[in-house]
């Protein structure tokens, strides 16, 4: 397969961006491939091959990237008004009322600019709060590119993931084992006074994609209850891909304290936003004394395509469409895996998937075809992966190596390690889903 621009455009960026990428999980190797344009559910490279897209942008094109023409409209007009204001506008203020109509647990929002301000503004507001500087984090989860959250090690052994990050962050920061109740439950009685708040994913999204077994949800929110700390849940990716409109949280039925979102509320624009109780949010400034302030949040355009996108998804029932073909996706996987890789794991929900080359296991059984739900009668129960070290386990080489690169040259698009989630869009059509299943059963 030709990739000659690709290859002219890397040397380019070599000199003069950093890694040749402006965003680390797209350095591939040998070199990565530029995308010129979206054309629906497939992107084409800078040498005019087409590949269907299952990255979808790392999970905010929701529609595809091809959009309707009502949220075209949309952001041209916005656009035509003025790219924006340091003012308020109603686009903004009709975004945060679709939200808090339809997310149980929101009751306000704070509009930032990114999934990592999200988490960053969450965790200062619990903070300022409870009075207490604990965080308890799930390990391996990622809440953005933050130094508070960028840490390594165990409860007791926490330290800086990355060079540039004090050790005296990682002091504040508690990282526990997804899906462990007992350490949960040990941590907060050795620290219960001291702890600000839990803040999980309620499904891993990027790393692998774990499903929480039944009951942890519940017992973190007993817990941070029981301490007065505060639960958090980051579903900057789930949120509006899972669960639909109620995000993942209302799947697994926990209202949690706080909510960040990012990503489909932008409608593929930069977005972030802090949601929940109103005692809460409202100590942000100027209504309480907590800083929080951006100069780009609520950008009108952002606004004006994320509520669009979900107007359009509430409409055009989008969400039963984009389900369907998930499923259909995760079961074909289940067959394929099962003739020619029984150890591996099928995973994911609605429009999320992946396979996680896990080594041990037996094959896929009915309780799981549709991608493990931590299901305690599965004959794969014990085998199939339960927090961020289960995953680190896996073949996570040769994903990176081998396999990701076999799917590109014929012709699919995946995310580029064993760890971020993939996505189905409204533009995916079965028979989209059936030459990838096609195209999976060759390379496994």
């Amino acid at each position: 397969m030709n990739r000659d621009q690709s290859r002219d455009l890397y040397d380019r960026a070599l000199d003069v961006l950093a890694g040749g990428v402006n965003s680390s999980v797209r350095a591939t190797q040998p070199y990565p491939f530029f995308v010129q344009r979206g054309d629906g559910a497939h992107v084409i490279d800078a040498d005019g091959t087409k590949y269907i897209d299952y990255v979808m942008g790392y999970g905010p094109l929701l529609l595809g990237h091809t959009l309707p023409d009502r949220v075209v409209a949309a952001i041209q007009s916005h656009v035509s008004d003025g790219p924006m204001y340091g003012a308020p506008t109603e686009v903004e203020v009709e975004l945060a009322e679709f939200i808090v109509r339809h997310v149980p647990s929101v009751e306000m929002l704070r509009f930032v600019n990114s999934g990592t301000e999200a988490t960053v503004s969450a965790m200062r507001l619990a903070r300022g709060v409870t009075g207490r500087d604990k965080i308890v984090i799930m390990q391996g989860s990622y809440h953005g590119a933050q130094p508070s959250t960028l840490v390594e090690g165990g409860p007791e052994s926490a330290a800086p993931s990355s060079p540039g990050i004090p050790e005296s962050f990682a002091e504040h920061t508690i990282p526990i084992p997804f899906n462990d109740e007992e350490t949960a439950e040990r941590v907060f009685t050795e620290h219960g006074d001291e702890i600000a708040a839990v803040l999980t994913e309620p499904i891993l999204g990027n790393h692998g994609i774990v499903h929480p077994v039944e009951g942890y949800h519940q017992t973190l929110r007993d817990l941070t209850e029981a301490h007065d700390a505060l639960l958090i849940f980051d579903e900057v990716i789930t949120g509006f891909r899972v669960g639909g409109f109620q995000g993942a949280q209302g799947v697994f039925d926990v209202d949690p304290d706080l909510t960040t979102f990012g990503k489909v509320i932008g409608g593929g624009f930069p977005v972030g936003a802090i949601g929940g109780k109103t005692e809460y949010i409202e100590q942000f400034t100027p209504a309480g004394e907590i800083f929080q302030s951006g100069t780009f949040s609520g950008h009108p355009v952002t606004m004006a395509a994320g509520l669009e996108t979900l107007r359009y998804a509430a409409e055009e029932d989008v969400y039963d469409h984009v389900n369907a073909l998930g499923r259909r996706l995760r079961e074909g996987l289940s067959d394929i895996v099962a003739d020619r890789a029984p150890e591996y794991t099928v995973a994911g929900r609605d429009s999320m998937f992946k396979v996680i080359f896990t080594r041990r296991g037996e094959s896929q059984t009915d309780a799981c075809s549709g991608g493990c739900r931590q299901d305690e009668s599965c004959d794969r129960f014990e085998s199939c992966p339960k927090n961020g070290a289960d995953v680190d386990a896996a073949a996570t080489d040769r994903w990176e190596r081998l396999f990701w690169q076999e799917m590109l040259e014929e012709g699919v698009f995946l995310t580029a390690n064993q760890f971020e989630s993939q996505f189905v869009s409204a533009a995916h059509t079965e028979a989209d889903v059936e030459e990838t299943l096609e195209t999976y059963k060759n390379v496994l």
